[in-house]
């Protein structure tokens, strides 16, 4: 914990004298311009990965970058994505998995929650993702559980337009969603292509315009996505 404290030090000392002007416009508003949901995983760090600024992204971090569907007792994760939708307004959605996750890890290897009440409680959030892992054979464990972390972000994404912020704001074309996965020990990102039959995961890196539902009505207008509409 003192190594906590000292970097805040620091970050007193050092880095906010700097950025006083960018905190300064931060005190009174907000304007970010993506939804970023990814898992509490210690080792994925949104901002670091994307390079972005403090004010940039309105961040859910949760086991298993889950997205429960819409329902009559919305939770706290229902709650953020109708305020960064309907208020903050944000133009792109992410859902980003990644390589070695714990909560996948335990779908996957069918662990024993028993005495964890509420890990399995939230896992179901993932049944979807589960069954459509479980449809298909697969050669190893590892296997299983790399294609389980990509079947469950295209869950989550389904997950999330149930919602009805998000189902207004696609069908006013002024949305877009993205599935991610990022590969902790190379430092890539696979991206879910929806323009594909059936959708696929592609490199971001090759193909840095792939959306998994493209809308946004300044986006539909390229020829080569216009056919995507959600």
């Amino acid at each position: 914990m003192q190594d906590i404290i000292e970097g805040f030090l620091k970050f007193q000392r050092e880095v906010f004298p700097a950025r006083s002007a960018l905190f300064k416009r931060l005190a009174s508003s907000q304007h970010p311009g993506v939804l970023f949901v990814t898992c509490s995983d210690s080792r994925v760090v949104p901002e670091l990965l994307t390079q972005r600024e403090p004010g940039d992204m309105f961040v859910i971090r949760n086991a298993g970058n889950i997205v429960p569907s819409y329902g009559p007792e919305p939770g706290g994760v229902s709650a953020t994505v109708e305020y960064a939708v309907a208020v903050l307004g944000v133009r792109d959605i992410v859902i980003c998995g990644h390589s070695d996750c714990g909560a996948m890890t335990a779908i996957s290897s069918c662990m024993d929650l028993d005495k964890l009440p509420a890990v399995d409680a939230w896992l179901r959030h993932a049944d979807a993702a589960k069954a459509v892992n479980a449809a298909h054979s697969h050669a190893t464990p590892q296997a299983r559980l790399n294609a389980l972390v990509r079947d469950n972000v295209e869950a989550q994404l389904a997950n999330i337009r149930t919602h009805p912020s998000v189902a207004v704001a696609l069908s006013q074309g002024r949305l877009n969603l993205h599935g991610w996965v990022y590969d902790i020990e190379k430092g890539a990102i696979d991206a879910l292509d929806g323009s594909t039959s059936p959708p696929q995961f592609v490199s971001l890196g090759e193909h840095p315009d792939v959306r998994a539902v493209r809308t946004r009505a300044d986006d539909a207008a390229r020829p080569e996505r216009a056919s995507q509409t959600g």
